[in-house]
């Protein structure tokens, strides 16, 4: 089951309302992407923990055989300015 970008998108968005958010389909098959997401509720959080944030705004969608999502390629980043 294929997902759009501008999906994976609204629901990352849920959670991190004020993050800048990149989508990318790496394949054109609605199945694998990228996503690049700065935003400043990653401060004081190692990779692991941004990244299982991410993954909790999913709602799901990248559980199991049965997911919507097949792969997302994430890079987490903290904005410039509180670097």
């Amino acid at each position: 089951m294929a997902m759009a970008a501008k999906d994976i998108e609204e629901l990352i968005r849920k959670t991190f309302p004020h993050a800048i958010i990149t989508i990318t389909d790496l394949a054109g098959d609605g199945n694998h992407y990228a996503a690049e997401i700065t935003d400043s509720s990653f401060i004081g959080k190692n990779r692991v923990q941004q990244h299982r944030a991410v993954y909790s705004a999913l709602e799901g969608k990248m559980d199991g055989t049965n997911g919507e999502l097949h792969a997302l390629a994430l890079t987490t980043k903290i904005p410039a300015e509180h670097v």
